[in-house]
């Protein structure tokens, strides 16, 4: 569950509201600027790392150093307040380094910043095509190994500065300059650059309460003043940062040289800069989500991300600044020092403007090499061994080798279209690399199919079909996730074909559930032969799909038929005991024992060994989820769960009676205490849902009638929910996007939060709410739609979100 309701009023200026991925945000009432303590101290420590980084980028591209500063500024001010990601930090990224490098390169600096203003309107237009979300296609691991392609670029580069001389314009160039640069080598630079590598790798590691407290501090911040003051202190003679008069800073001009040359150059930096900051963006949603103790759900609108990302290169590119992009560094420091709304990236971008202004003598006492190791150390981080790991373990080496390759050998758009056509490649290989086997046990013929079913693979799967003899029993295993229509045509003409003339066909896989024939088209009633062949009469429904002919796993035996015999153990069809009669069961008993037959047959099998884990370990649920006993709410099939998940509760209306109540039943008290104070489950949900017959009850029933039978006094504690429906001082719950349907729905949903402020009054909730070990969630499930709506609190009023089919911030 991603959204929680708090446990006590929220300012809205300290969270940003969720709302659905590619639209706008809802419309919010004009208000007073206001500053969370929070935003503050987290934009004073993104301000921290980012100056440092942004000298040492503008440094490593040969630009400007205070170009570097305009992107940091622009970035935080421009993007934090337009972008879609409340959180994200822009500003200049390592990842752009190597192109703004060549662009320098090739076309000098007035002609770069044009390029950057271009790539701007680029990424404007992309985002009102509203395209941000195709970005997120892009395997991970043409994305990663682009970023270790430049990582390492970067890192070579630097290598020269640290020494004491100058870079070469690529890879190669450097390698080869190398020797003769490390028989020249500036004993003076490398002295500062071996202090800057020894703080960037000790200080995070310092130990003890006192270390506890030192890391706080950035760990570039520290790396870089320490050797400033080391050199400051010791006369060292080194290159340091020199930013001349803003008088004579250069601004962007007209652009100049070959036309598509200029063309390749914007869409390369608009691919850069748009992929970096939508992966970014991504990634700070599921930071901000998994921090503890977050009460909503902060979620990117990757379309307005891009329109925001764009503008900031319009302006930084104008101002002669650095391209802009969301960066991984910052953001992740910014959601860990516990920043909640996009206020600390404007007030960081505010204070690098104050630090560009009134700072300079102290930052040009800052030694180049220093600067330097602080970028090569972040392009060596950029080879990440997680990453490699993760490709490693989905094979998809050889796209992210290609493209780290071939961005280090050409370029970077070089590189991503030859880790593109790779990635075809290998996608090609695997869809058309189909192994078909035939074997025969026990006089049951088995034919497995490992790979993806097409048409290319119909005439292997055709000649071994084939091998089966007539009338014999086979069993198909597909071992894959995809059969196209040919494929699917020829094995359902073979298994027409062999049932007819009277085999037997079982269509299985890996995995419960795979099978190829839909219920509904099966249920009307088998044909001939039928019952034997397994299949051809046989629903196999998978679980969660078409549920109406869910019990059709055998036919039905008839009207005169007797009780299906494989679905009853054969003590369970004899006498009760001596000279009792024969038990006739009853159609609701088949169909529970034919249901519990196909749950041995079928199901058992596949969870036995978990089950056999948690009756080893005790269930340790994570979630207590209360809702009503109405059998069309399946809790495990809405919240895809599984044994062992959820400490599920169940009553009539979804009640919660509040402590004290004279109910004389204590069932949903003891449920709740157990749940919180023997299983520590980390939430509670409430979950109501439409059409529920307990508020029909209530709303039709008189205020002053006795409740003379069980239910109807089990119905008194929802007598606070009608009362809260009726009362016209309290705002009532909504469905975003539409209103209730009628008064029970309304009632359905002022249950639901009702029920949430008893759950609040019972002792052991209200300890964990403040300690910070327990949040609670609202749900509302509509049976008619399939769809689940979440309790968020908008503007002070509490809203059922619809929960999209991808959530990002999950």
């Amino acid at each position: 569950m991603s959204a929680c309701v708090p446990a006590g009023t929220t300012d809205s200026a300290h969270t940003e509201q969720a709302h659905p991925p590619h639209s706008p945000p809802p419309g919010r009432r004009r208000r007073r600027f206001r500053v969370a303590g929070a935003d503050l101290s987290a934009a004073v420590a993104v301000f921290l790392i980012a100056l440092p980084l942004s000298l040492g980028i503008a440094l490593a591209t040969g630009a400007p150093l205070q170009a570097g500063l305009v992107a940091a500024a622009v970035g935080g001010i421009v993007a934090g307040r337009l972008g879609g990601s409340p959180l994200q930090v822009s500003g200049p990224a390592a990842g752009l380094t190597v192109v703004t490098a060549d662009l320098i390169h090739q076309y000098g600096w007035r002609t770069t910043c044009a390029i950057t203003v271009l790539a701007g309107l680029a990424q404007l237009g992309l985002g009102c095509l509203r395209v941000a979300r195709g970005a997120l296609a892009v395997s991970p691991a043409i994305v990663h190994g682009m970023l270790a392609g430049i990582g390492v670029t970067i890192a070579v580069a630097q290598v020269h500065i640290v020494l004491g001389g100058e870079p070469q314009s690529s890879v190669p160039d450097n390698l080869r300059a190398l020797p003769a640069q490390l028989a020249r080598l500036d004993p003076a630079a490398l002295t500062v650059s071996v202090l800057t590598l020894a703080a960037l790798v000790l200080w995070p590691r310092l130990p003890g309460r006192a270390g506890h407290l030192l890391r706080r501090v950035p760990t570039a911040l520290v790396a870089v003043a320490g050797t400033t003051a080391v050199a400051a202190a010791a006369g060292l003679a080194l290159p340091v940062v020199d930013l001349p008069s803003w008088r004579s800073h250069a601004l962007a001009g007209l652009p100049e040289g070959p036309v598509l040359g200029l063309v390749a150059a914007v869409l390369t930096t608009t691919l850069v800069c748009s992929v970096q900051s939508l992966l970014g963006a991504v990634a700070v949603d599921k930071l901000a989500s998994a921090r503890p103790g977050a009460r909503t759900v902060i979620r990117s609108d990757l379309d307005r991300e891009l329109l925001g990302q764009g503008t900031a290169n319009i302006v930084s590119g104008s101002l002669g600044g650095l391209p802009v992009a969301g960066v991984a560094v910052r953001s992740t420091a910014n959601v860990h020092a516990g920043a909640v709304s996009r206020n600390s990236t404007m007030i960081h971008g505010v204070l690098v403007v104050a630090a560009a202004l009134l700072l300079v003598p102290l930052l040009e006492l800052i030694p180049l090499a220093s600067l330097a190791t602080l970028v090569m150390a972040v392009g060596i981080r950029m080879v990440s061994l997680h990453h490699i790991r993760t490709v490693t373990r989905h094979r998809e080496v050889l796209v992210y080798v290609v493209t780290a390759l071939g961005v280090i050998s050409f370029g970077v758009l070089e590189g991503v279209a030859l880790g593109i056509a790779v990635a075809v490649g290998v996608a090609l290989h695997r869809l058309t690399r189909t192994r078909i086997a035939h074997t025969e046990d026990s006089g049951v013929h088995h034919v497995h199919v490992r790979g993806q079913l097409t048409f290319l693979a119909v005439p292997r799967l055709s000649r071994a079909l084939h091998l089966v003899p007539q009338g014999a029993d086979a069993v198909v295993t597909l071992d894959g996730s995809f059969m196209d229509h040919a494929a699917y045509e020829a094995l359902q003409d073979w298994q027409s074909t062999h049932t007819a003339r009277g085999g037997t066909v079982e269509i299985t896989g890996r995995h419960s559930g795979v099978r190829i024939a839909e219920p509904g088209s099966l249920a009307p009633g088998p044909a001939s032969g039928a019952e034997s062949s397994g299949t051809a009469g046989d629903c196999r429904c998978r679980p969660w799909t078409a549920w109406r002919n869910h019990q059709c796993d055998r036919p039905a035996p008839g009207p005169e038929a007797e009780p299906d015999a494989t679905a009853v153990s054969g003590a369970a069809q004899q006498p009760a005991g001596p000279g009792a009669p024969p038990r006739r069961r009853t159609p609701g008993s088949r169909q529970l024992v034919r249901g519990l037959s196909t749950f041995q047959r079928r199901t058992a099998p596949l969870v036995r060994d978990e089950l056999a884990r948690l009756a080893r370990e005790g269930q340790r649920p994570s979630q207590l989820f209360l809702t009503c006993a109405d059998s069309r709410v399946v809790t495990s099939m809405i919240t895809s769960s599984g044994p062992g998940d959820l400490f599920v509760v169940r009553n009539v209306g979804n009640l919660v009676p509040p402590p004290g109540a004279e109910s004389g039943d204590d069932s949903v008290a003891a449920a709740i205490e157990y749940a919180v104070d023997v299983l520590a489950v980390r939430s509670i949900t409430v979950c109501g849902h439409s059409g529920c017959g307990a508020m029909q009850a209530l709303l039709g029933s008189r205020p002053a009638s006795p409740a003379a039978t069980p239910l109807g006094r089990w119905l008194r504690h929802g007598g606070p929910s009608l009362e809260r429906l009726h009362d016209t001082g309290t705002p009532a719950p909504r469905l975003a996007g539409r209103a209730p349907a009628d008064d029970i729905e309304q009632l359905c949903l002022t249950n639901v939060v009702q029920q949430l402020e008893h759950l609040r009054a019972h002792e052991p909730v209200a300890r964990a709410l403040k300690e910070g070990a327990l949040e609670l969630h609202g749900l509302y499930f509509h049976v008619g739609e399939a769809q689940a709506y979440l309790l968020t609190e908008q503007e002070g009023e509490r809203v059922f979100d619809r929960v999209r089919e991808v959530d990002l911030a999950v």
